[in-house]
């Protein structure tokens, strides 16, 4: 995948990106003709994707539409299944908790670009905005979401694992204890599941990069690659 870091997308940009960015902007009435029309700028914050701000004049000339593009990282969909990734965020989308899914591409997707910062690791010390991420937070986890509500967090701690040990060599896998990690998954699964226990959707990677904020309004707005758990 390739996007240039400034300036204008190139010509030897995929197809497929090209071809969904003229669609959205066809879609709000702008048409797209040289594709030096569109303004990339570079965003950071993301730990595993590369994400974009793409800006392009609109039919009224003096105005700029502005999209958020998302890069997939190269070997992450070992941890998470994208195809789930992408129907939990349009059903995200339709409840009106995070930005809008506007196109996709085979290596990533176009956004809803929200006007709103990243948080920083400081930010969440401060006891009003931390008050405010868990209300938003709370209010994510009330949603009804379709589908079935299974658990599965062992079932992917158990893929996790194996996967580990088929990349570390076995000093590796000696020194982080990965031949008893088998066995404290099945304890904690044995105790864990005792007793009343409520299945919930969860969001599962809260760190302040996914979480953005509004400075005028205080809104707070959660990135969101969520699954359930138990």
């Amino acid at each position: 995948m390739a996007i240039k870091k400034n300036g204008f997308i190139p010509s030897c940009a995929p197809e497929e990106l090209k071809k969904v960015l003229k669609a959205v902007a066809s879609e709000w009435g702008d048409m797209i003709k040289d594709m030096e029309e569109f303004h990339v700028v570079p965003l950071k914050g993301a730990l595993t994707n590369e994400v974009f701000q793409i800006n392009w004049p609109t039919k009224h000339g003096e105005l700029h539409q502005k999209v958020l593009v998302r890069v997939y990282g190269e070997g992450v969909e070992v941890f998470f299944n994208r195809d789930d990734e992408i129907r939990t965020f349009e059903c995200m989308s339709k409840h009106g908790q995070g930005p809008r899914l506007l196109g996709r591409f085979p290596d990533g997707r176009i956004e809803e670009f929200i006007h709103a910062r990243t948080l920083s690791a400081a930010d969440l010390r401060d006891p009003e905005i931390s008050s405010l991420v868990a209300a938003k937070l709370r209010e994510f986890h009330n949603l009804d979401m379709p589908g079935p509500k299974d658990v599965l967090l062992w079932k992917r701690l158990r893929t996790w694992l194996s996967l580990s040990k088929k990349f570390c060599s076995p000093e590796a896998a000696k020194e982080f204890g990965l031949d008893i990690l088998g066995d404290e998954i099945s304890i904690l699964e044995k105790e864990l599941s005792q007793g009343y226990q409520e299945i919930g959707f969860c969001h599962n990677d809260l760190q302040y990069g996914n979480i953005m904020m509004d400075e005028e309004t205080r809104v707070i707005t959660l990135i969101i690659r969520g699954l359930y758990v138990g």
